[in-house]
């Protein structure tokens, strides 16, 4: 067994397990995870609350009963807001936006020597804001189709806050210099100014663009895991599920904008292209996935379904297969095969596509672990999914398609070896 590395752990003086139920910040420190280890690619990892964080040095050193002691030990941790792989995202991600930001004053300047620095302001902070919501859209269906990509899904929070706050800003200053300086209310005269409703070239934009920023707002300032928690993951997924509306509007926002005050060919060029590549992306991922589902399965006289060979399945990762609707995963470890929900816990993460690390199934989006034959998380954490029979005939897996309840240990197939 691997020694436990824990320096992001805190064992209290007064050493009481008594409360069954770990405090809040304990819940709120366990959600900093890693990223799952893909393709042999060596990662490090360090502990915070339980959960696995990358650091990108070493191969990850932690195993679930490696989390067990530690829960043996005591449910007191101190929360860890932090990590070196964050820190040097969101450095990476500021120092982009401030180079971007710089340079299109600069550029702007130079073309357009009449444009006020207000003007110049405003367009270089809407256009960053929109160019990252195109990467944030990105992002996902990019994860789907090329796991090299997850690194930007575990971060993609912090770019979706710096992201408000760059729309935020341009609201700001946008407001001030055309609704501020009248005797109307500027919120008034945001929503009311213009009312040439039936004009495409002069239709009024600008509030279309105050809605997408409401939505934003709700996004950022519920994309913590309280809130994730407190409001379900089904209600909070809805709730972002919200930002492609936010993205509509702010596609008709800047269109309709352009279309008033720019006649740059490029300009236009630009944002169909960008369009078309959040279009193109989310197409090729739902392609991807419909055939997972669309594959059809023979059956047994037990009702059991080919799932799959054996050989078909790398060691330590799984084969996703659809029955009756829903996503199993099969993961081979150690000459065993076990079958479990696809569904993470935590935001409906794909568990089939990560790995199993130190004997649990990690979740690729958040590092949420699972025991293969019991689709329990190790303890002290309470997430379990669904657990799958399966049995091996000739080196072909045949899976029971009914799920059983979540957390019901199974008793793994074995392999037979040469």
């Amino acid at each position: 067994m691997p020694k436990l590395n824990l320096p992001s752990v805190r064992i209290p003086a007064n050493d009481s397990a008594s409360s069954p139920t770990p405090p809040a910040h304990f819940h709120l420190a366990r959600r900093l995870a890693a990223l799952v280890l893909l393709g042999g690619n060596s990662r490090a990892a360090s502990h915070a609350g339980g959960r696995l964080i990358l650091s990108w040095r070493s191969p990850i050193r932690a195993s679930a009963a490696g989390l067990r002691r530690v829960a043996s030990v005591s449910q007191n941790y101190t929360a860890v807001s932090w990590n070196a792989q964050k820190r040097a995202y969101d450095l990476a991600l500021a120092t982009g936006m401030l180079l971007y930001i710089t340079t299109f004053l600069a550029l702007g300047a130079w073309l357009h020597p009449t444009a006020t620095a207000e003007t110049l302001l405003i367009r270089a902070l809407g256009s960053c804001a929109f160019l990252s919501l195109n990467v944030i859209l990105c992002i996902g269906p990019l994860c789907r189709l090329d796991a090299r990509f997850l690194p930007l899904l575990y971060n993609r929070r912090h770019l979706g806050v710096a992201t408000f706050l760059l729309g935020l800003a341009h609201g700001a200053f946008s407001l001030f210099q055309f609704h501020a300086l009248g005797d109307a209310d500027p919120f008034i005269s945001l929503l009311t100014a213009n009312r040439n409703f039936a004009s495409l070239a002069d239709f009024p934009f600008q509030p279309l663009g105050f809605f997408a920023l409401i939505i934003l707002f709700l996004m950022a300032a519920t994309s913590h895991d309280f809130w994730l928690r407190n409001l379900t993951p089904s209600v909070w997924k809805l709730l972002h599920m919200l930002v492609y509306f936010a993205y509509a509007l702010l596609v008709a926002h800047v269109t309709l904008g352009l279309l008033q005050s720019e006649r740059s060919p490029w300009l236009v060029a630009a944002m169909v292209a960008s369009i078309a590549l959040v279009l193109t992306l989310h197409l090729a991922a739902t392609l991807k996935e419909k055939k997972i589902d669309q594959a059809a399965h023979e059956k047994d006289a037990g009702n059991f379904v080919a799932a799959c060979r054996v050989n078909e399945i790398p060691e330590k990762f799984a084969k996703v297969i659809s029955v009756h609707g829903e996503r199993v995963a099969i993961f081979k470890y150690d000459g065993k095969i076990s079958a479990l929900s696809n569904v993470c816990r935590h935001q409906n993460g794909p568990l089939g596509e990560g790995k199993i690390i130190d004997g649990c199934v990690t979740c690729p989006w958040h590092g949420y672990q699972y025991l293969p034959e019991t689709g329990a998380s190790p303890p002290p954490f309470t997430e379990k999914v669904c657990t799958f029979r399966t049995k091996l005939v000739d080196g072909l897996i045949w899976l029971d398609p009914t799920p059983l309840p979540p957390g019901t240990p199974v008793e793994a197939s074995k392999v037979q070896t040469a």
